[in-house]
């Protein structure tokens, strides 16, 4: 089900890094350590990640409360730990450019601006992946979090995997509450992210990342596309044109919607009239 857009009146913030160069002079780190340094990076990203979970331009409205569908998906625990070949921390001795994955438990406070009482879920039905993956500039990162169900956490982790081998781009992943959990700004950011407690567009029933069973990947080069055409995102909208071929951009039997359908994930880009390239989702809406 498409979701209900921002109004594209809204421009698109131009993000860039302003830091300067500064002169100093030190000795050549060798290889081996420069590499130890990157993956001891990872290992306190991942461990700050697990203590806090302890302790798609759509802008939908996120009502004070609302019914669950008829038939709600169900959204079971599952044990936090190592999922798959994942590791469930990263040694000084690992390299980021193997796959690494935690998925950790998360609470209310974890979640306060994309969860509210009445949401479909509980806190304890979700789960967040902590991981590395590729990013546009050709080198691993290991800050990546994606907030979803937690009945569908390992597999989407074996996803996740399969993106990071065949080195699909990702330009940035953190939960949607660092946006206040507004998905415009999100989308303006070419955030990926998954949960958020919001309705669908134009009706009272839950978006399927209410429930984190649906997942945007990269926004603003998969833009949400209306019927007519329209992109609320300005500096997206050159990517309405699906013929180009820049990193990011997911086509039609591609590497990226395999891995989704592999877990029987349907593609947003597929569907007929208004199409959503960024979107996937467990049940194909």
């Amino acid at each position: 089900m498409p979701l209900h857009r921002t109004p594209s009146s809204r421009i698109r913030a131009v993000r860039g890094d302003a830091a300067g160069p500064v002169r100093r002079s030190y000795a050549r780190v060798p290889a081996p350590a420069r590499t130890a340094r990157r993956a001891a990076a990872f290992t306190v990203t991942l461990a700050l990640a697990s203590a806090a979970a302890t302790g798609c331009g759509h802008g939908e409205s996120k009502p004070a409360s609302s019914s669950s569908p008829a038939t709600p998906p169900v959204a079971p625990g599952s044990p936090t730990g190592t999922v798959g070949t994942a590791t469930a921390t990263a040694s000084p001795t690992q390299d980021l450019n193997r796959f690494q994955a935690q998925v950790n438990k998360v609470t209310a406070k974890d979640l306060a601006h994309s969860w509210h009482s009445g949401c479909p879920v509980p806190p304890s039905g979700l789960r967040m992946i902590v991981m590395n993956y590729w990013g546009m500039d050709s080198r691993p990162h290991a800050d990546g979090r994606l907030v979803v169900n937690a009945s569908a956490a390992n597999k989407l982790t074996g996803v996740f995997r399969k993106l990071f081998e065949n080195k699909y781009p990702i330009h940035k992943m953190v939960p949607v509450d660092a946006y206040k959990g507004s998905d415009f700004d999100s989308i303006e950011d070419d955030n990926t992210s998954a949960f958020n407690c919001r309705n669908a567009t134009g009706s009272g029933s839950w978006s399927q990342h209410a429930y984190g069973l649906a997942i945007d990947i990269n926004p603003c080069e998969n833009p949400y596309v209306t019927a007519s055409g329209h992109i609320d995102h300005p500096r997206c909208v050159k990517f309405g044109d699906r013929s180009r071929r820049d990193p990011g951009l997911i086509h039609a039997g591609d590497s990226t919607v395999k891995a989704f359908a592999s877990i029987g994930w349907g593609w947003g880009g597929s569907w007929v009239g208004t199409r959503d390239y960024q979107h996937f989702s467990s049940n194909g809406r």
